[in-house]
């Protein structure tokens, strides 16, 4: 043979096999996270009759593998299952049912758990097929959230479960992927037990991925980076946990740097190497250094991402890029809580995660949405109640700018809680916004225990181990009592009990305290007289239960004390269930400083007067519905100086506001226009009410004017009426409908009411919603299409009018 033939074969060789290895390497280190939100089937079993179940209990589901009967069988036909996309909550489609059960009550009167078995349980199926150019990388189903205790088969074969309906989880199907046909997942949830007081809705209510790696990868929650400053840098350390799968040993290195919001790198590279033997896992620490950070704050929420690559033989195998933000919390027992230096109150709000027309089933751009209304309020911080939240919702208080206490369901050291624990402290504990970890929420049964101090004490170890950039606390409803829980705590939670907090910090004076739960003030928006049989409160800064204070009682008491880091008020939102202090008609809760859409009660406007600096002035109650002569309690929420008021132009007197109050006149009714004038540093600033004629036609006001066609975005469209002078009418109680066109889908319809029992679901081409006191809400979904949606809405002697969405990629 020719020499030069020979060497060129051999060149053509190495050409060819490195070429393949670049192939295969693109082919198998793309990590790819991929939505499985669209097109399950969907059917309603049974909890006691398997007959209405695909015979689940009498099938052979766990004997053998692949020997699955019933629904769990690939070729089961689900054409006449309900085709739904997730987040799918069931209980939210359900008619409102009385019990006098106090769970069914605290749940909002809808018919799920032990009492209705035939509703307690439903049935998922998904058909998706396999890249072949995939096999080789591994498969991993991880599931955001489903409402609860789910068991999950792949192609027949079971795969595992998970208890908890807020506990993310995750199941490697590499082996029982087939590349060559249909593929099947199988899921069967089972919401018979609550586990919370409060509505919690059924069925597979947050997001679904499929994400495919390499076998040489960074595993779940597999990076740690934190952050620390020193003068003018800051000092970054990442921990990396790198996983074999490949079945020999490898050697690898771990490059890591960090990059900006626009994606410019601001630290060196550094790289180290490793080994890691088959089905082991490694670790390395790698320290960085960024000049003169811009921090995370509360204004300016500016973040970072850290990039992580995995290489073998110079071959990159896995990348990814995990946010974190620059950032000092600190707690003192003396002068309170401050943030980078600047020392402020925890201006906060406890917050549950259904809302209006959806449940808990809540898309991610409404989440957005809800984060926003809070901001707006000046809230600067939301406590997760009473479970650990989305990552949607922890994603968008990084990125507007939301501190975040995030809160475990029960405390516990039994493997199920405490792998709960530990789930959520490794998922959670890269983001920016979150302030300190909350163990859990009035443990009656332990709290004053030494069994209770003995778990605290189990679980801020481990947290500290996991996490020791951040302090735990824990919301207490046992005012001063420090033996048990409370003497673990690196922060006092008070849940209450305002008139022991000073005793209690006299006591221990070095232990720093917050209200993890304050107010509980109880109104419904729009409304001014009590009605105990349709349950209603007047929409003042008045109510409260036994335990409760108003919002202006617990918020003085709190700026009067330095040492007293703020608080989190029961709630920011009403939600579904604990229709405090009333039941049945009445289905959600009057706790809210917003309603179950978003829309403000006057109180809201209390906070946002003291917890911002926009100018507010708000008089109320509207100026309708009164008889002449009677005598009106009229209020007003504003942080101008002085406020005057005035009647049809007659004045009723001048007032100075007093810090952190709000003013009141008793007005003699006549009809016309109340208006109230304000002066705040020098700019006069003011608002009226008027008595308006009749409702005369209907206005849309949507979030935005576009949304993503990408099948999740979101347009939240408020609905209000108008009189004919222009006038929104704020007792208008009108029947809307609506008429949908275009590339979008309605997700659910609501009002605030807190004794509707209007369906939030209806069947297409038969959307409607009472206004109540004047609003409604529609939310709608994009499809994947580009284009538009026009929505109609109309009412019967009212002026019909339509909104158009443009739906762009």
């Amino acid at each position: 043979m020719n020499l030069s033939l020979k060497n060129n074969s051999k060149i053509l060789f190495w050409i060819l096999l490195i070429s393949f290895q670049i192939i295969y390497s693109q082919n198998n280190t793309s990590r790819e996270n991929i939505s499985l939100n669209k097109n399950w089937k969907f059917h309603l079993g049974s909890a006691n009759n398997p007959s209405k179940d695909f015979d689940y209990g009498i099938v052979r589901n766990f004997t053998i593998a692949g020997g699955g009967g019933g629904a769990v069988v690939p070729k089961f036909d689900d054409s006449a299952w309900r085709t739904v996309n997730v987040p799918h909550d069931w209980a939210v489609e359900l008619p409102f049912e009385y019990h006098k059960h106090f769970d069914v009550q605290s749940h909002g009167y809808r018919p799920v758990g032990g009492f209705y078995p035939d509703n307690s349980i439903g049935w998922y199926r998904k058909h998706f097929t396999a890249d072949k150019a995939k096999e080789g990388q591994r498969f991993v189903l991880r599931f955001e959230g489903v409402y609860r205790d789910f068991k999950i088969w792949v192609n027949n074969n079971y795969i595992g479960s998970n208890f908890s309906g807020y506990a993310e989880s995750s199941f490697d199907i590499t082996d029982f992927i087939e590349f060559s046909g249909d593929n099947v997942i199988v899921v069967r949830v089972d919401a018979t037990q609550y586990e919370g007081w409060f509505y919690e809705g059924a069925g597979i209510y947050r997001n679904v991925f499929m994400e495919t790696f390499n076998p040489v990868h960074i595993p779940e929650y597999g990076v740690y980076v934190s952050s620390k400053i020193e003068k003018s840098k800051a000092l970054v350390e990442a921990e990396t946990t790198v996983k074999n799968q490949e079945g020999k040993t490898v050697n690898c290195s771990v490059v890591s740097y960090v990059i900006d919001s626009k994606g410019n790198k601001v630290t060196k590279t550094v790289t180290e190497k490793l080994t890691v033997k088959n089905n082991e896992i490694g670790k390395i620490a790698q320290k960085l250094s960024i000049n003169k950070p811009e921090l995370w704050d509360l204004d300016t929420p500016n973040l970072y991402r850290l990039v992580s690559i995995v290489k073998k033989n110079g071959i990159t195998t896995d990348s990814t890029q995990t946010e974190f933000g620059v950032r000092t919390f600190d707690y003192n027992a003396t002068t309170g809580f401050s943030l980078n230096g600047k020392s402020m109150k925890v201006k906060g709000m406890c917050v549950h995660q259904d809302h209006a027309g959806v449940g808990t089933a809540v898309p991610d751009a409404l989440v957005y949405y809800r984060i926003k209304l809070l901001k707006e309020m000046g809230v600067n911080a939301y406590r997760c109640s009473h479970n650990p939240p989305s990552k949607s919702v922890l994603e968008a208080c990084d990125r507007l700018g939301m501190m975040v206490l995030d809160e475990i369901r029960v405390i516990g050291t039994g493997k199920e809680y405490f792998d709960q624990f530990e789930k959520l402290i490794l998922r959670d504990r890269n983001h920016a916004s979150i302030m300190m970890w909350s163990l859990g929420n009035e443990e009656t049964g332990v709290q004053n225990t030494d069994l209770g101090r003995r778990m605290a004490h189990t679980l801020v170890q481990r947290q500290k181990e996991l996490d020791p950039s951040r302090l735990s606390t824990y919301g207490g409803n046992n005012g001063i009592n420090f033996k048990g829980i409370n003497e673990e705590m690196d922060v006092r939670g008070f849940n209450y009990h305002i008139k022991e907090l000073d005793d209690y910090h006299k006591e221990h004076p070095t232990q720093p305290i917050i209200f993890s739960e304050v107010s509980s003030m109880v109104s419904s928006r729009g409304m001014y007289v009590k009605d105990s049989l349709k349950g209603y409160l007047p929409d003042y800064d008045l109510n409260k239960p036994r335990w409760g204070q108003n919002a202006e009682e617990w918020w003085k008491f709190t700026v009067e004390r330095p040492w007293l880091m703020g608080g989190f008020v029961w709630t920011g939102f009403d939600y579904r269930g604990e229709p405090t202090p009333f039941t049945w008609p009445n289905v959600n809760s009057h706790f809210g400083i917003m309603d179950v859409c978003g829309f403000p009660k006057n109180t809201y406007y209390y906070y946002q007067s003291w917890w911002t600096d926009k100018d507010v002035i708000k008089i109320y109650p509207h100026w309708n519905g009164h008889k002449k002569g009677d005598k009106v309690n009229v209020w007003c929420n504003s942080n101008a100086e002085e406020v005057e008021l005035l009647l049809n132009g007659k004045s009723l007197g001048k007032k100075a506001m007093p810090r952190n109050g709000h003013l009141e006149w008793d007005v003699v009714y006549e009809p016309g226009k109340l208006e109230a004038i304000g002066l705040k540093n020098g700019k006069t600033i003011r608002t009226a009410v008027e008595t308006t004629d009749k409702a005369y036609q209907i206005v849309l006001t949507p979030d935005r004017k576009t949304i993503k066609a990408d099948g999740n975005d979101v347009s939240v469209i408020n609905v209000t009426v108008l009189d004919s002078k222009g006038r929104e009418v704020p007792d208008a109680m009108n029947l809307i409908q609506f008429k949908l066109a275009g590339e979008a889908r309605i997700l659910g319809v609501g009002n605030g009411d807190p004794s509707s029992h209007e369906d939030d679901k209806c069947l297409d081409g038969k959307w409607k919603r009472s206004l109540f006191n004047g609003k409604c809400q529609i939310i709608l979904q994009s499809l994947e299409k580009e284009g538009e949606f026009s929505l109609t809405a109309s009412s019967e002697d009212l002026k019909n009018t339509t909104t158009i969405i443009a739906v762009k990629k």
